[in-house]
């Protein structure tokens, strides 16, 4: 069964920054498309971003567009979300899947902005 452990949320004051890692255990890790995604407290998980399985190309949603970066390195199995320009919006807990998402999700990552 595939592992996705995702780290690096925490507190953040509006307009910091934070970087998320998402370390996946799949050994065909670089032939899938990857992606991040969100919920926040009385929502439904949303999409994030999500980059193609040689990093080459990335897709955002319009939330987080010129705010967030999406990047991955297929020799550590890792996908990385770089989320600038923070606001209370984008309190959530934060999960990597591939795209589109698989059947099983990790514990996630708090990220919470406070104004």
């Amino acid at each position: 069964q595939v592992q996705l452990v995702e780290s690096g949320g925490g507190l953040a004051q509006a307009g910091g920054s934070l970087r998320l890692s998402c370390a996946v255990s799949e050994r065909t890790f670089s032939r899938h498309d990857m992606a991040w995604y969100r919920q926040a407290p009385g929502k439904e998980r949303e999409f994030v971003a999500r980059i193609n399985w040689s990093g080459g190309r990335t897709v955002y949603a319009d939330s987080v567009k010129a705010r967030f970066t999406i990047s991955r390195d297929n020799d550590k199995n890792t996908v990385f979300l770089q989320m600038m320009s923070l606001g209370p919006e984008d309190t959530a807990i934060y999960y990597c899947n591939a795209w589109p998402a698989g059947a099983y999700w990790g514990q996630g990552t708090q990220v919470t902005v406070s104004s």
